[in-house]
């Protein structure tokens, strides 16, 4: 026998000793996936292969060989070369709202008032006689006449009923007669950062801003079982684009508790930042509980509304609209309520977030919160919107932390009509999320539905892209102000759980943060431009547990 014989049979049984010995200590893991392409959006937005997972949380990630040998489990997933990425985060969404709205007639993607009416005439017929008729979603800018209605036609069908329908925004309604009786609202009833129209002497029924929280005060409750319901058919449909956690932005605490029940059931898997709205009875309740964190739940800010939205004129500007010369939208609150707020919520150590639209709305409250934050800081008080902001005041985002949270989707459905409402000097800055980057070198990422689509991959597109679908207009829209994918993926990731003080439990893949991940049937990160709207999730995972898909 030959000396290198010899010596490769002795070898071989210690070989295989190292073998079995490595197969028999290898640590056990819940999950495991492997050969795939994971994007970890770490702070070097590093690609891995493989990771493992135990009690929730990613135990270790890197390369195949390494996790393969050094971790076994009885969940074992060959992604096929698939991409991996962070389950997404809404950083501005208003997931009760939508799952409300899921029980409710939908008026999405109407193309006149025509269609509206016979939408809810359809829908009433499926209600008990005299059950208030509800629903949302109308635009008058999607239609050949970019007029508000009235209500007469809601009258003559609905004498009976009580009806409320509001626009996309939520900014605005249209409401019968009588809605409108058993609200109590009479024509000339005036209110303050809100609007009653009359013509004629009469009510039009449309309603503006404060002035529709008249009639929906009045509107019944949902009992416990809808609104269960509700949030677990909204949860499903969130878990089926990608979504693993979102921030709720306004809810009163009754609902959040309702919300902190059934995740302590195990009922509702959807990890959530909620903002509680500006109301005295929140506020007492926040200061007398103190904030709420869990894996699942996180309330330690307050939402506070600056002005309206634009699509209905009540974005408060700086200048008249170009499109109505002697209008210029209002504040929901005189300047004095933000200061206070600003002051006790400052005091107490918790997170100030304000709806600001107009330019005017953004000044009023970037001036408020420069008052107390005072320069460089990392209260992360946040700005949701920023949707027009004047070309001095941007600086005041960066002067003071102030965080922009932005949803790149408005600037791709306004876009049609926002240089009619601005002008062509104003609107360029508008819509602008690279300048706001710019500004702090972070910027969150949502998309306000059910005010826009709930679609994470339409986020991603108007981000990066900036067109339609039919891709409108040809180049982008205003693409100084696009965003590059790395920095659209960490905005829907990373800076989204930053934007709550959550970046290091969540947002990326690594070790020792939570499990929570998608696989994807396209690589958004390198497909062509038209395949992001097609991508779908194949699986979603949240604690390393599958929640979606097969």
């Amino acid at each position: 026998m030959s000396l290198k014989r010899l010596l490769l049979n002795s070898l071989l049984p210690i070989a295989a000793c190292l073998f079995i010995f490595s197969c028999k200590f290898r640590q056990k893991a819940d999950l495991i996936i492997h050969h795939a392409k994971i994007y970890t959006v770490d702070e070097k937005f590093s690609v891995a292969e493989a990771m493992a997972v135990r009690d929730g949380k990613i135990i270790a990630i890197g390369k195949n060989d390494d996790i393969l040998k050094q971790y076994e489990s009885d969940s074992v997933k060959d992604a096929g070369g698939k991409a991996v990425f962070p389950g997404f985060n809404d950083a501005h969404a208003h997931f009760v709202g939508y799952a409300m709205s899921l029980l409710n007639v939908d008026l999405v993607d109407t193309k006149s008032w025509e269609e509206v009416v016979a939408t809810c005439s359809g829908f009433a017929k499926t209600l008990p006689a005299g059950v208030w008729l509800t629903g949302r979603g109308w635009d008058q800018n999607d239609w050949a006449v970019k007029e508000f209605p009235d209500n007469t036609k809601l009258n003559e069908l609905f004498p009976d009923r009580p009806v409320i329908i509001s626009r996309i925004d939520g900014h605005a309604a249209m409401a019968n007669q009588k809605a409108l009786e058993l609200a109590g609202v009479k024509a000339g009833d005036k209110l303050t950062g809100g609007d009653i129209e009359v013509k004629d002497g009469k009510l039009t029924g449309l309603l503006i801003d404060n002035a529709v929280d008249l009639v929906a005060a009045k509107i019944p409750a949902a009992d416990l079982a809808q609104v269960k319901k509700a949030l677990l058919l909204a949860q499903e449909n969130c878990f089926a684009v990608g979504l693993t956690s979102l921030h709720d932005c306004g809810l009163d605490f009754e609902t959040v508790e309702k919300i902190e029940a059934l995740q302590k059931s195990g009922e509702l898997k959807m990890r959530m930042n909620i903002m509680l709205s500006d109301a005295a009875a929140n506020f007492d309740y926040a200061f007398k509980r103190g904030k709420i964190k869990t894996d699942y739940l996180n309330v330690s800010s307050f939402k506070v509304y600056a002005d309206g939205a634009l699509g209905s004129r009540g974005a408060s500007l700086l200048q008249p609209y170009s499109d109505k010369p002697d209008w210029s939208g209002f504040l929901l609150s005189a300047p004095a309520h933000f200061d206070s707020v600003a002051n006790i919520i400052f005091a107490k150590g918790w997170q100030m977030c304000t709806h600001a639209i107009g330019d005017s709305g953004n000044r009023t409250i970037l001036k408020t919160y420069a008052k107390y934050l005072k320069g460089s800081n990392d209260l992360r008080w946040r700005i949701e919107h920023a949707q027009v902001v004047n070309q001095n005041d941007f600086k005041l985002f960066g002067e003071n932390s102030i965080i922009p949270s932005v949803q790149p989707t408005h600037g791709t459905s306004d876009m049609y009509w926002a240089g009619d409402r601005l002008g062509p000097v104003r609107v360029k800055g508008a819509y602008a999320y690279k300048q706001l980057l710019k500004e702090n070198n972070w910027i969150p990422l949502g998309t306000d539905f059910p005010v826009e689509d709930i679609s994470t991959f339409k986020t991603f597109f108007a981000a990066v892209v900036r067109q339609d679908s039919k891709g409108f207009p040809a180049g982008g829209y205003q693409m100084e102000n696009a965003l590059s994918r790395e920095e659209t993926l960490r905005g829907m990731t990373i800076w989204a759980a930053k934007a709550s003080f959550e970046e290091k439990q969540k947002g990326s893949l690594e070790k020792g943060k939570l499990a929570d991940f998608i696989i994807l049937d396209t690589d958004l990160m390198s497909c062509e431009a038209a395949a992001i709207l097609k991508a779908k999730v194949l699986a979603t995972y949240s604690g390393g547990k599958k929640v979606y898909g097969k």
